[in-house]
């Protein structure tokens, strides 16, 4: 039966779209992601005014814009049904794997390295973007396979799948790219309950893989990792041997958190930034300019900020609605974490320098809006679990 023709000036009927509502997000990782955006902003906006010459907001409007972008992507996110994505785990898998190798393609070589497709007006990072789809087709990959879960067949996959995108991601070179992706694969399989014998093996495996990297192969004349890599690896280990080159990183970032105490020396005090002793000073060593600026209470703000981040998004892997939401979530928190451990380290000299950014704090689009998507899945998350949680209570 034909449907009835709509009467002459009658108004077309609306598309209704997902209702994005504000007051259904999580409270408290709002909170801790708005005040990490505050931080972020004032941070970048005192540590860069001399950067570029005549204009003194030129990183601070853009992380500015940035944020913009991804608040809205984060809001949209949220009202949308995570569990479909479920069903389009190759098209994402398949996604991240054709935006790495476009890179390759289209990318020209900055510094030596080709990690960005060049659209005049933004550099779009595509291991960025690969991270968060690697943990929504991984979690799909390990929900069909629940039930064999103990097979180390099904831990080899699933390490396969992360490592491929990982060695193509280290050989653009972004060696903290990659490694983020392997922690990815690692969390959703300790997640999920895999064995512990299978992490024993996974444990050896790396153990033999970097003895491999870093001191058989170079004995033999195969380079593996370029020097400068090698060199941010062990440099930390003795900054002081070369302070002119491979540690003089760590060491002024040491210099800078050092001289800011407990209150910090503020911004037109801190001289470290402000005089350019500090490399990268609003990208990988922007907790540095925390820690000079605005001291221990400065540093300790931005930690209990992430720490928040954190443990809400731990409260939302309880609540999940499905196995699959659980996963998700615990690899988003796998993925912050360990970008917050690596990068505060690397600026206090515990960690090695691998260039892996802090999130929603250090400088850049592709991070930043990566981020704020990662956060709307988990507010996603948390919107459906709790609505979940209301149908199943008694009334």
């Amino acid at each position: 039966m034909q449907p009835a023709p709509r009467p002459f000036g009658a108004t077309p009927r609306a598309i209704s779209l997902p209702r994005i509502n504000v007051l259904r997000l999580d409270p408290l990782l709002l909170l801790a992601t708005l005040g990490l955006v505050a931080c972020s902003l004032l941070t970048i906006a005192t540590a860069t005014q001399g950067d570029i010459a005549g204009d003194p907001g030129y990183y601070w409007v853009r992380q500015a814009l940035y944020f913009t972008v991804g608040f809205v992507l984060m809001l949209a996110l949220a009202s949308f049904d995570y569990s479909r994505l479920r069903e389009w785990k190759m098209g994402l898998y398949g996604s991240m794997v054709g935006l790495i190798v476009l890179v390759y393609a289209v990318s020209g070589a900055t510094r030596g390295s080709r990690r960005w497709i060049e659209f005049g007006f933004f550099n779009f990072q595509a291991s960025e973007l690969g991270k968060l789809l690697l943990i929504l087709s991984l979690a799909a990959f390990v929900v069909d396979r629940t039930r064999r879960l103990g097979e180390r067949e099904t831990t080899s996959r699933i390490m396969l799948l992360a490592l491929v995108p990982a060695i193509m991601v280290v050989a653009q070179p972004d060696l903290g790219t990659g490694m983020v992706y392997g922690v990815i694969a690692l969390a959703l399989l300790f997640v999920a309950g895999a064995k512990w014998t299978h992490f024993a093996a996974l444990g050896t495996l790396l153990v033999v893989t970097t003895v491999i990297a870093l001191v058989a192969a170079p004995a033999a004349g195969v380079t593996v990792l370029k020097p400068y890599q090698v060199d941010r690896l062990t440099a930390f280990l003795n900054p002081s041997s070369d302070p002119q080159e491979q540690g003089y990183q760590v060491n002024q970032s040491i210099t800078a958190i050092g001289s800011g105490q407990k209150t910090g020396r503020g911004p037109d005090g801190a001289t470290q930034t402000k005089l350019d002793f500090l490399p990268e000073h609003h990208t990988d060593f922007v907790f540095a300019v925390v820690g000079e600026s605005y001291g221990f209470m400065g540093s300790a703000l931005v930690l209990s900020l992430f720490a928040l981040l954190i443990w809400r998004g731990l409260r939302i892997m309880t609540m999940a609605k499905n196995f699959y939401g659980t996963l998700i979530a615990g690899g988003i928190v796998a993925m912050l974490l360990f970008q917050v451990f690596v990068n505060a380290g690397m600026t206090l000299g515990i960690m090695p320098i691998t260039g892996v950014t802090l999130p929603l704090m250090s400088y850049g689009g592709s991070s930043v809006i990566v981020t704020f998507m990662a956060l709307g899945v988990l507010q996603s998350i948390y919107i459906q679990g709790r609505d979940s949680i209301k149908r199943r209570e008694p009334i």
